[in-house]
């Protein structure tokens, strides 16, 4: 099974990750790396950092020569805020030392974790909650799940997504982009991407695109900020990963709790869940066929998971992103240390950053799904674990 973990604040000097379990023989470079942090920053209505954050991986460990050794990587992604923002950064954040001097936030911001991080934490300061609680803590998690999905497209599974909606415009139905998404993944799901990564809010949609960069728009003059949701396609995926034999080795549960680890995330539905929970039985279940070799289904609105088992059709996955909390225009909150009500302080943040977390669901999925396949057929080396599927 593979591993990670991050660390590392917003503003800090950096941040870290370390990923253990990795089979050995991948090939990886860095640029398999960051072509993924680059799409992180994708979408209309980002804020003022995405202008000088240049995401570059370095590993320190766990590769040679261009390939995986099986022995844990380590990684690094500079912050370059800790250095280019003209705000101190390197003394509000400093190691060492006392903090005399050092202005204390003590306004936490409504829909953040910045209250409760500090009564937890007993902080009299929400400036610690407020960098490591950070959604800039997914640029490391993209780097660490990028490898997992650099093993994954190695035995022919590929990962996709696209934008639904963003708050107000959207799609109505799954039923009216899953035709355009079928044809865009017949030979993978990177077809998806491609196609939504070249659009402003990575919608597969013309029209709705430019009415979205027009709902922003005019969401950001009243200092607002919106939500949405997307989703996650994954083709080329094995019959039986995952388990219905106990709760946690299911792989739906395992995907939910993936996507909803992600900063900002409320809801999240394996195909057509959400619709599915009113419409009749007749409409929803998938019908199965055989076509002389395997078993598929004359239509997909169960996701590509039955009974917490993949079942050899795509998977899909949508995330329901709530909008950002920190607004231009100041909500009501009160002083933690002398309780007085005041207007919040405005942190620097985006108007809307769906389609930046539709590419991280794209990456924590692909850990869950690497998991999920090392689970069932094992394996120390990528050839290895080929071999194994091969005869399965």
């Amino acid at each position: 099974m593979i591993r990670y973990l991050t660390a590392g604040e917003s503003h800090g000097e950096a941040l870290i990750g370390i990923v253990e379990g990795v089979p050995s023989g991948i090939p990886l470079s860095a640029q398999d790396i960051n072509v993924h942090l680059a799409r992180r920053w994708l979408g209309f209505g980002r804020g003022g950092r995405a202008k000088f954050e240049q995401d570059l991986v370095h590993f320190f460990s766990g590769v040679r020569f261009s390939k995986t050794m099986g022995s844990p990587i380590a990684l690094k992604l500079e912050n370059a805020a800790y250095l280019q923002d003209k705000s101190g950064w390197p003394e509000v954040m400093a190691v060492d030392g006392s903090g005399e001097g050092i202005e204390k936030i003590t306004l936490p911001r409504p829909g953040h974790a910045d209250l409760t991080g500090a009564q937890k934490y007993g902080f009299d300061d929400i400036r610690p909650v407020i960098d490591r609680s950070s959604a800039r803590e997914t640029a490391m998690r993209v780097a660490c799940c990028s490898i997992a999905r650099k093993l994954l497209a190695e035995l022919g599974i590929q990962i996709g997504s696209h934008v639904v909606r963003i708050g107000e415009v959207g799609y109505a139905s799954p039923m009216e982009y899953a035709q355009k998404v079928a044809k865009l993944s017949q030979n993978g799901a990177f077809g998806i991407s491609a196609e939504a990564d070249g659009n402003e809010v990575r919608m597969l949609d013309a029209d709705l695109s430019r009415r979205c960069v027009e709902h922003i728009q005019s969401v950001k003059k009243d200092g607002d900020s919106l939500g949405g949701v997307y989703e996650v396609v994954v083709t080329g995926v094995p019959v039986g990963l995952g388990s219905y034999v106990q709760w946690d080795r299911k792989l739906d549960a395992r995907l939910g709790q993936a996507i909803l680890s992600i900063q900002a995330q409320k809801g999240v539905e394996i195909g057509d869940g959400i619709a599915a929970s009113s419409s009749k039985g007749s409409d929803v279940h998938d019908p199965i066929t055989f076509d002389g070799a395997s078993f598929p289904r004359t239509q997909n609105r169960a996701g590509g998971i039955e009974g917490g088992m993949s079942n050899g059709m795509p998977i899909i996955v949508r995330g329901y992103m709530k909008p950002i909390p920190t607004l231009i225009k100041p909500l009501g909150t009160a002083d933690m240390i002398t309780g007085q009500g005041q207007p919040t302080r405005y942190e620097r943040s985006d108007v809307t950053s769906v389609p930046a977390a539709s590419t991280v669901a794209e990456a924590v999925i692909a850990m869950e799904i690497a998991n999920a396949l090392l689970e069932k057929f094992g394996g120390d080396s990528l050839e290895e674990i080929r071999s194994r599927m091969k005869d399965f």
